[in-house]
């Protein structure tokens, strides 16, 4: 174990620390603007509250043309985005604007799937009593769409952290920077062995937070 004596733990602990707030930062971005986003593809869907094909085709266009960028392309091709937003395209500042616009699409497709998963006579009966589209958006829908929901932030959560990784080939901080500057440039794979087992550990303890969650929702 004398190889683990040539790492610097304290540079391993920045990373992580940095990591941890690439995926606290772009997560909450991302469900702030996914969730109104995946209501609306829903809503305007077809045979919905709102439906509107013309709207629904642009939003739904709109949103597979984002997921279907890979994400170290979206990275480059959002830096001016990302300058301007925040003045800067490095560290964690400058990786949560790209965090944001790779993983948003997906969790609004994901909260759009959990919606459409809710019996459709629950809403029905909302209607029957006189319930407005926002009533039954807030009072319905999304209760009974939580568990659907929370899988969602769960998985989207996992996927930031694989996108945080990425990051680090633009200079995005985090462990994935760390990796690449010294697991791959400096040829010390001992720091590429840490960096992975941490982020295998970080996504374990995520799926295994969104699971437990799930659980005691569908209880209810």
């Amino acid at each position: 174990m004398e190889w683990l004596n040539q790492v610097d733990w304290l540079d391993i602990g920045w990373a992580t620390v940095d990591t941890l707030s690439m995926l606290g930062g772009s997560l909450l971005f991302t469900v702030l603007l996914g969730l109104p986003l995946g209501i609306l593809l829903f809503l305007t869907g077809p045979r919905q509250l709102l439906a509107h094909g013309k709207l629904y085709g642009a939003l739904s266009l709109l949103v597979n043309l984002l997921r279907s960028v890979p994400f170290v392309i979206l990275l480059i091709v959002l830096i001016p985005f990302t300058l301007l937003l925040v003045g800067t395209s490095l560290g964690v500042a400058g990786a949560i604007p790209p965090l944001v616009v790779g993983a948003t699409p997906l969790f609004a497709r994901l909260v759009e799937t959990a919606l459409r998963e809710v019996d459709p006579g629950i809403v029905e009966a909302a209607q029957a009593m006189g319930a407005t589209t926002r009533q039954i958006v807030v009072g319905a829908l999304l209760p009974e769409a939580m568990p659907g929901i929370v899988a969602a932030i769960t998985m989207t959560a996992i996927t930031l952290v694989s996108y945080a990784a990425m990051s680090g080939v633009v200079g995005g901080g985090g462990l994935g920077d760390l990796a690449i500057r010294y697991g791959y440039q400096r040829f010390q794979t001992e720091v590429m062995v840490i960096t992975v087992v941490l982020l295998l550990i970080l996504v374990q303890v995520l799926q295994m937070i969104g699971d437990r969650v799930v659980i005691r929702l569908s209880r209810r």
